[in-house]
Parts: structure tokens; C-alpha cells; sequence
């Protein structure tokens, strides 16, 4: 299924492994650069600009070759080449991804033009062709069923991204053809299928062999932690009440099930940040930080107690008194949450260690100091001071 070769696959982690080393300060650049140098790699770019501008150069690329195919196709005056042409459009685009890959062309922006171009062609091309029935669930499933045959071929981090839009429109279109019960139990369902997602992706991230799969697993579970969160966010369930079923909520009345939407708007930020503290996820983190700011922006959409300009005062201060009494309980501890430096950048006791790992390893020479920066006596360092004579 992979078009990649795993070799290269495996080599692309062990460079990151690599980078990551040498961004803690335990093997120096030139020790990268041979480590680089010893394991072939594909054609990727790490730096983001560049990338995207190289997507932006692939974008025209593609869009030259589909304006060419545009004209021939209608240069015949053929009707049909609307219900067609997207299709060829899409053709062009995996074909040209096929053509980077086989020519090592790995995350480089290049790729992506050709890959996203290839998805967003076939979602257009369904979209044309079923303009007659419901156009909504049938282009979502096309376009999630190309986004993940996307990742599998060509381990496309952006097609993971794509594929978890695409299923999350799949239910939310499949909820709203049951009707207005579809509807009303969409936060449920919701709720539930992020969930069930969530520890899914989780159980295949313990069990993982392949490392190259990794990234995607972890953005997939991510993407579940806020999904699962917005499910039941009291605001979202709120408006789209609204919107969906025309529920006008009168002063002094609520939504159904409102106190289990209000307790899950508190709590779940709440539970993300306990967790994450607890297993060190960095990652969840930041969507707890995310989620209890838009727990607050919810309580201050439906109650606006004080002025804005006396809330951001307060809650500036809140945050300042948090940020300072967590500094100061934590800047003295040694281990577990810690308020002090990162240990990956600042220790010199593991750096030898992890270099001498590295070095062994791929076959890497550290230099390596024989004067000591110590002098005892006539004995030098490893002397203690005795020398020659008693």
C-alpha cells in the first residue's frame, strides 16, 4: 500500500531522533550532518516557508496542467466534460503524486500541491455528479475514503488531517437524514464516536511498530479530544439547536439537557488538564488551556456579568496570581512537574553519555579531550595530586 520505501521511512525518524538530539545539546551539528550523511532520506523540506512555497509553485503546476486538459476538452465543444473534467483533474493529481514519490519526494510542498489538488478534484467531480441527490454525506464519503487511501500511500500528515474533517461531515450528514431525532442526539452521537475514536487511536499508539505511522495516529487522537469537547460544549449544542431545529430559547428558559451540557463544559477542560499534567502530554495540554478558554467565552456569551474592559483586568490578574504561586511551589522540585529548565537542553552529565550511544551506534567519532581542565600536584586529574616520587 505504502508507495514510500520503509528503509527511507525508518531513516526519515531516526533523522528527526537526530535533530531532536541536537536541539538538547547532546550531539553536536557536525555529528548530525554525518548521521545524515550515513542514512539516505527522501527529498523533504523541514522548513515551513519553504514548503509552502514550494506548495504554492506545485499548486500552479498542477493548475497549468488541469487549464491545458480544460481546453482540450472543451476546444471539442463537449458538454460532458463537466461531469468528467474533475475527475481528469483529480487523475492528474495522483499521478503526479505518484511521480514525486517515485522520485523521493517526502513532505517537501511539492507533494502536498499534487496530493490535496488529487482530493479536492474527486470532492468537486462527486459533488457535480450528485448535485441531484444529497450531495453532503455522498461527497464527505468519497472525499474521506480518498484522504485516508491519501495517508496510507503516501504517509500524507495533511490527508490524516483531511480524512478527520471528511468523517466528522460524514456523521453529522448521516445524523441530520434520520431527522429532527438525528439531530437531537447529534452531541450524543457525536460524544460518543470522538470517544470511542479517541481510545482506539490511543490503544494503536501504545501497540505501534511502524514509528513512521506515529504522527498520524497522534494528530487523529487529538483531533478526537476537541471534537469530543465541542460535542457538548454548551455554545455549540446551544446554536446549533438553533440553527438546526429552530429552538428559540425565551428568557427564563434553556435547552434540553441543559445542566448535563453546562457540567460537561466545565468539567471536561478540567479533566484534560488533570490528565495531561499527570502523563506530561504536552500536546493535550494545550488543548486544555484551549478548552477552558472556551469554556469561558461561553459563560460570558450567555452571562456578561461585568464590563469587558473589567473581565480582561481580572482575568489578567487571575492568571498573574497562577502563573506566581505555580512558579513558586514548583521552581524547588527536581523531579515530575518542575518549573525548572528542560533537563534534554542543559546536561552536560548525559551529554557524553548519549554521544558515546550515538557514536557506537552509526559508527560516529566524537572528539574526545585528554587534557584535563583539573591539575593536582604531579599527578595531573586521575592522579589526586601524587606524582613520580614519594
Amino acid at each position: 500500500m505504502i508507495v514510500h520505501d520503509k528503509k527511507l521511512l525508518e531513516n526519515s525518524v531516526l533523522i528527526d531522533e537526530a535533530e531532536n538530539l541536537e536541539n538538547g545539546g547532546f550531539i553536536s551539528k557536525e555529528q548530525k550532518k554525518l548521521i545524515k550523511k550515513g542514512l539516505p532520506s527522501f527529498n523533504s523540506q523541514s522548513n515551513i516557508l519553504v514548503r509552502i512555497g514550494f506548495y504554492l509553485l506545485g499548486s500552479f503546476l498542477h493548475s497549468s496542467i488541469c487549464g491545458v486538459v480544460a481546453l482540450i476538452g472543451f476546444s471539442g465543444a463537449s458538454d460532458s466534460f463537466l461531469n468528467v473534467g474533475f475527475f481528469i483533474f483529480a487523475i492528474t493529481g495522483f499521478a503526479g503524486a505518484e511521480v514525486l514519490s517515485s522520485q523521493k519526494y517526502h513532505n517537501h510542498g511539492l507533494d502536498d500541491a499534487f496530493i490535496l489538488g488529487g482530493i479536492l478534484n474527486l470532492g468537486i467531480a462527486v459533488a457535480f455528479l450528485t448535485e441531484s441527490f444529497n450531495t453532503g454525506i455522498v461527497t464527505a464519503v468519497f472525499v474521506a475514503i480518498a484522504s485516508f487511501v491519501a495517508y496510507m500511500r503516501y504517509l500524507h500528515l495533511l490527508s490524516m488531517l483531511v480524512f478527520c474533517f471528511a468523517a466528522s461531515a460524514v456523521l453529522f450528514f448521516g445524523m441530520f437524514e434520520i431527522g429532527d431525532i438525528g439531530k437531537t442526539i447529534l452531541p450524543f452521537a457525536a460524544m460518543l464516536t470522538s470517544g470511542a475514536f479517541y481510545f482506539f487511536t490511543k490503544r494503536k499508539i501504545t501497540n505501534l511498530k511502524e514509528a513512521y505511522y506515529y504522527n498520524g495516529l497522534v494528530l487523529s487522537n487529538n483531533f478526537c479530544l476537541i471534537l469530543f469537547y465541542l460535542s457538548c460544549n454548551y455554545l455549540v449544542v446551544r446554536e446549533l439547536s438553533s440553527e438546526l431545529l429552530g429552538v428559540d430559547v425565551q428568557p427564563g428558559q434553556d435547552i434540553p439537557f441543559a445542566y448535563f451540557f453546562y457540567a460537561f463544559t466545565f468539567i471536561v477542560p478540567i479533566v484534560y488538564l488533570v490528565q495531561a499534567l499527570r502523563t506530561k502530554n504536552r500536546i493535550m495540554l494545550w488543548i486544555s488551556f484551549a478548552a477552558i478558554a472556551f469554556t469561558v467565552f461561553t459563560i460570558r456569551f450567555y452571562y456578561s456579568v461585568l464590563p469587558i474592559e473589567a473581565a480582561l483586568t481580572l482575568g489578567g490578574l487571575v492568571m498573574f496570581a497562577i502563573a506566581f504561586f505555580s512558579i513558586q511551589k514548583l521552581k524547588n522540585k527536581e523531579s515530575g512537574l518542575t518549573f525548572k529548565p528542560d533537563r534534554i537542553n542543559h546536561s552536560n552529565t548525559i551529554l557524553n553519555a548519549q554521544t558515546l550511544i550515538v557514536a557506537s551506534a552509526l559508527g560516529v567519532k566524537p572528539e574526545i579531550k585528554t587534557e584535563s581542565p583539573m591539575d593536582f600536584g604531579g599527578g595531573g586529574f586521575s592522579g589526586g595530586g601524587s606524582g613520580e616520587s614519594f
